[in-house]
């Protein structure tokens, strides 16, 4: 007996083919074709790209919703049929990457709670207080309005009002201490 080579097994449409009838007729039966060929093929290289067997499974059904949806922009002479679903797939897990990588928005965050509206009161008393700080500063001797104003106003350490103005540190704290004190007992009494 002689080996006869077996007849080529009937392989059936190619997937490119099969996209366009998806394409052009949305032919369900070449879908489910396509389907049974891609799914486990897209859900493979989405496990390599690092995404867990779950989130694999939603992108793979979420890839082949496109690929129905999208089919008639599929192209034969541009890329392979399996070309444009891998690229659908990719794009698809950068999609979740970013929506990942996305922090929520907390609505509790100082910075997204807008800020009291002054009365008119609020507005006065304020104004009035700033006028006492302004007077006070000027009755400091120079020495101290200096260091208050390097201090706070220039945010400077002490260590550095110290070298630029070549006095000891602990003519800086002194000075220092002194004028709020001063202060202090000038915003005290409002007389």
């Amino acid at each position: 007996m002689q080996d006869r080579p077996s007849p080529p097994a009937d392989t059936g449409p190619s997937p490119e083919e099969l996209l366009v009838a998806v394409g052009r007729r949305q032919d369900r039966a070449a879908f489910a074709a396509l389907f049974g060929h891609f799914a486990p093929r897209v859900k493979s290289y989405l496990r390599r790209l690092g995404c867990e067997a779950g989130a694999a499974d939603e992108l793979v059904q979420e890839v082949m919703l496109l690929v129905w949806r999208r089919a008639e922009t599929y192209d034969p002479a541009a890329a392979s049929a399996a070309t444009w679903v891998f690229t659908i797939a990719r794009n698809k897990r950068i999609d979740v990457l970013r929506r990942e990588q996305r922090p929520e928005i907390d609505p509790n965050d100082p910075l997204l709670v807008p800020e009291p509206v002054e009365s008119a009161q609020q507005r006065v008393e304020s104004r009035q207080e700033t006028g006492r700080l302004r007077a006070a500063l000027k009755e400091l001797p120079p020495e101290q309005a200096d260091m208050l104003r390097m201090a706070y106003f220039e945010d400077k350490p002490h260590s550095v009002i110290s070298a630029e103005q070549g006095i000891p540190l602990g003519t800086v704290k002194s000075r220092l201490r002194l004028a709020m004190d001063r202060l202090r007992k000038v915003l005290r009494d409002p007389s």
